[in-house]
């Protein structure tokens, strides 16, 4: 079974910048399709970026330009650098993937979260 760890949230002034990082455990994370999502207070859980196998990226539009995510196969670990930090990024960040299995089923796993909060 995989297992989502996130680490690197805090607290930063606007302008700046924080790096999220996600370990997994398990193994073929180079198979796995990975994302970030963040929730905010009262706001409903929003994907923030996604990186797939080959290292495609897509990203929300309101962070386009100022994240990036990336991944590490041999390290089997994801991250999410945020540049330009706006206090509406302000949010926990969740490290997320989902485990395909051949008879069409699915497992999503989460990470437990990390906050992230941009003072103005």
């Amino acid at each position: 079974q995989v297992q989502l760890v996130e680490s690197g949230g805090g607290l930063v002034q606007a302008g700046g910048s924080l790096r999220l990082s996600c370990a997994a455990s398990g193994r073929n994370f180079g198979l796995y399709t990975m994302d970030w999502f963040r929730q905010a207070p009262g706001k409903q859980r929003e994907l923030v970026a996604r990186i797939f196998p080959e290292s495609t990226t897509n990203y929300h539009d309101s962070v386009k330009g100022r994240f990036t995510i990336s991944r590490d196969n041999t390290r089997n670990t994801v991250s999410l650098q945020m540049d330009f930090l706006k206090p509406e990024d302000t949010a926990v960040y969740y490290c997320h993937t989902k485990l395909l299995f051949g008879n069409g089923g699915e497992i999503e796993i989460w990470g437990q979260g990390t906050q992230v909060t941009v003072s103005s």
